[in-house]
C-alpha cells in the first residue's frame, strides 16, 4: 500500500515576473494594486491581438462599488490607461453615421466640453484570458489636446459600439502591486 508520503513535490511553475520588482506589466487576474488612494482588485483579464505580434493587455478592476479597466501596452515605454466605460448614446449621432456610412469614426469628437482628436484607428482581436476564443473588432483611440484624457470608441459587428472615457497615467501612478 502507497500513501505517497515519499513523491516527489511537482515542480512549482516557473514565475512571469521578479518579485523583488513587480510592474504594471505584470498584473494578472486576482491580483491587487493601489491608484488614486484605493485599493484595486483585478477580476477580468483579456488580451488584445493587434497583429505583427503586438499584443496589449487589458484589467477589469473592482474598488468598492467602483469599477475601471486599466489597459496596459508597451511600446518604446509602457503607458497605461485608466478607462471607465460609458454610454455609447451619449456620444453625438454622427458618430455612429460617420462609421456607418464611412466606415471610420469622425477626427474630433466632443463629449461633456471636451474636443477629443482621432489618435489612431485599430482592427484586431480581443479575448478574455478564460477563453481561447478571439472577437474581431476595431477601435478608434481619442486624446484631448494636453494628452491626458482618452476616449475609445470599439466597433463589434456591424452595429455593436461600446466606448469609454478615462485618464492617461504614468506606470508610476500603478502601486503596491501584489499577486494573488
Amino acid at each position: 500500500m502507497a500513501f505517497g508520503f515519499f513523491k516527489k513535490k511537482k515542480k512549482e511553475e516557473e514565475l512571469h515576473y521578479d518579485p523583488t520588482n513587480i510592474g504594471v506589466m505584470d498584473i494578472r487576474k486576482g491580483w491587487v494594486f493601489e491608484y488614486d488612494l484605493k485599493t484595486w482588485e483585478v477580476t477580468e483579464e483579456y488580451e488584445y491581438d493587434w497583429g505583427n505580434n503586438y499584443f496589449t493587455y487589458e484589467f477589469k478592476c473592482v474598488s468598492s462599488k467602483d469599477t475601471v479597466y486599466l489597459g496596459v501596452e508597451k511600446d518604446d515605454e509602457i503607458s497605461c490607461y485608466i478607462m471607465r466605460k460609458i454610454n455609447f448614446g451619449k456620444l453625438d449621432e454622427e458618430v455612429e453615421q460617420s462609421i456607418v456610412n464611412k466606415g471610420t469614426a469622425p477626427r474630433l469628437v466632443t463629449l461633456d466640453g471636451t474636443a477629443f482628436f482621432k489618435e489612431s484607428e485599430r482592427p484586431g482581436y480581443f479575448r478574455s484570458i478564460d477563453s481561447e476564443n478571439w472577437d474581431e473588432f476595431i477601435v478608434w483611440e481619442y486624446l484631448d489636446e494636453t494628452g491626458k484624457l482618452a476616449l475609445s470608441i470599439e466597433q463589434w459587428g456591424d452595429t455593436a459600439f461600446e466606448s469609454a472615457v478615462g485618464i492617461v497615467e504614468p506606470e508610476r501612478a500603478i502601486s503596491n502591486i501584489l499577486p494573488a
